[in-house]
């Protein structure tokens, strides 16, 4: 099937089953607006390209999937910065399609060009530069699987014009298969055994939930484990949610703008249970107080999501 990059693109959302976009136009992605017209996809338009990256971020939340947000080259695609960082930090999965002055201009500081993947490369999980319209399939497919997978985030598609605008013969690849991209989903059974020992030994242990709980709903098993083994919980901010407030064994939010209780129980543990959670300086502002008098466990989907020096380390599924 001949199709335009711009149609191509189009045909790649749609088989990734989006149904949203959100997005501000201009003339370096026109070419996609253009081919949006004939498609089912919804496009909501924002005041101003940030807006597009937090609607974004916010859809993408609710709904657990990688969701879309567009805007033009230049200012257009730096104004969506902000929002690509925050959802980096937040683990949220984005795919951020940008439109590029043309290949033969690039490099050359045309109007409204900007190295757009090179100033978003602090913050995202992966960037692609599209320089053959023939890799839009590719790249589209891998885009959503990278920031979909492992510990979630953004990546940047920054396609320019004349991309848009090349003719190609389309077809969708059915799988993915990144060399050194293997996310780890199961947990290490000799680890396992290391944390069942842990709790058993443990007087006084206490579980930290955090954000990660939500982008494999293991909030749910959060709440049986706690039960079945008596353990209290408290949550990060980002964690709140991850355990009903008005359960008993919960003991609210720790940190700065936390529960005193939630924080005396952190303080007292001789065991924390963290899972899917950092543990920034808002929730635990100096560690050395902590560290060295009791045990932690870390459960988490990213081995470079690091704090202090547990006794185990279960990298897979938050649960």
């Amino acid at each position: 099937m001949q199709l335009t990059g711009a149609q191509a693109m189009i045909k790649c959302l749609e088989a990734e089953g989006v149904k949203v976009i959100f997005g501000y136009p201009g003339a370096a992605i026109c070419p996609f607006y253009d081919a949006l017209t004939g498609s089912s996809i919804r496009h909501i338009l924002v005041r101003q390209e940030q807006n597009a990256g937090h609607a974004a971020s916010g859809y993408a939340r609710i709904t657990r999937r990688p969701a879309v947000c567009v805007a033009t080259s230049g200012p257009g695609a730096l104004n969506l910065l902000t929002a690509v960082a925050t959802a980096y930090v937040d683990s949220v999965p984005l795919v951020v399609i940008t439109g590029q002055v043309a290949r033969s201009l690039i490099g050359k500081d045309v109007f409204q060009e900007a190295d757009v993947t090179g100033a978003a490369e602090p913050f995202v999980k992966h960037s692609y530069l599209i320089k053959d319209v023939k890799d839009l399939p590719r790249v589209f497919k891998e885009a959503f699987y990278i920031a979909g997978t492992g510990r979630q985030g953004p990546v940047l598609i920054d396609v320019p014009v004349d991309v848009q605008n090349e003719r190609f013969s389309f077809s969708y690849p059915d799988s993915v298969n990144i060399r050194g991209y293997k996310p780890t989903v199961k947990g290490h059974a000799g680890q396992i055994k290391k944390v069942a020992q842990a709790i058993t030994e443990a007087q006084r242990p206490l579980i930290v939930a955090g954000g990660g709980l939500f982008a494999t709903e293991a909030r749910y098993r959060l709440v049986e484990l706690a039960e079945r083994c008596e353990i209290p919980v408290v949550t990060t901010m980002m964690g709140i949610g991850g355990i009903p407030t008005e359960h008993p064994l919960y003991y609210g939010m720790l940190g700065m703008h936390g529960k005193q209780v939630a924080n005396r129980a952190t303080q007292e543990a001789d065991l924390l249970f963290v899972i899917g959670a950092r543990l920034g300086d808002r929730a635990v502002s100096n560690p050395a107080l902590l560290e060295g008098r009791l045990r932690v466990v870390h459960i988490d989907i990213d081995p470079a999501g690091r704090i202090w020096k547990p006794i185990s380390r279960w990298w897979g599924t938050q649960m």
